[in-house]
């Protein structure tokens, strides 16, 4: 699913809800989770998940085109981890289309 994607499933879900204040609300939502996490702080989501920062160590790496060793810098990368009621919800549906 897609961002627009998103927006047009929550408009179509709350009739009540403008197109443009549902792309309002979702832009504001994805926007608290970046500032949070730039910030290097923690986001939950009740039943979702969780959103972190993990810092992944320098290392040594390999141009795949001329198999020169490049130095891949040591860098911050945002991560996931799905609650257990997703979790659960993602399983059942799994099990459901087999």
């Amino acid at each position: 699913m897609t961002k627009s994607e998103l927006i047009a499933n929550l408009a179509a879900r709350f009739p009540q809800l403008l197109a443009r204040d549902a792309e309002m609300a979702t832009h504001a939502i994805l926007d608290a989770i970046s500032h949070t996490l730039a910030m290097e702080q923690r986001v939950e989501i009740r039943g979702f998940g969780s959103f972190s920062v993990s810092a992944r160590s320098s290392r040594v790496g390999r141009n795949p085109k001329t198999g020169e060793q490049v130095i891949v810098p040591t860098k911050k990368v945002p991560h996931f981890k799905a609650g257990k009621d997703m979790r659960e919800r993602v399983d059942q549906a799994g099990s459901a289309s087999e």
